[in-house]
């Protein structure tokens, strides 16, 4: 962690921007949550309480493996 006076300067700020910039594009590629929060040195609820909110496009892929797996329950009344 920062100390106040490095993290108020801009300098200190650019090394957050760059750090929640990296964390959300590892998310977003899908790598596991618990790994990005070991690599960023969070426990999983901190990281996902923070980003889970900037999570986006997984869902095709999600949907492309269930169904793979056979594991993509039926909508309902289908069947």
């Amino acid at each position: 962690m920062l100390p106040p006076h490095v993290f108020d300067s801009p300098t200190g700020q650019r090394v957050y921007d760059n750090r929640h910039t990296r964390l959300t594009k590892w998310l977003n590629d899908g790598i596991p949550p618990a790994q990005v929060a070991e690599w960023a040195g969070n426990s999983v609820a901190v990281l996902l309480a923070t980003y889970a909110r900037c999570v986006d496009g997984q869902l095709p892929d999600l949907k492309r493996r269930l169904e793979a797996a056979g594991d993509l329950p039926e909508a309902p009344g289908a069947g």
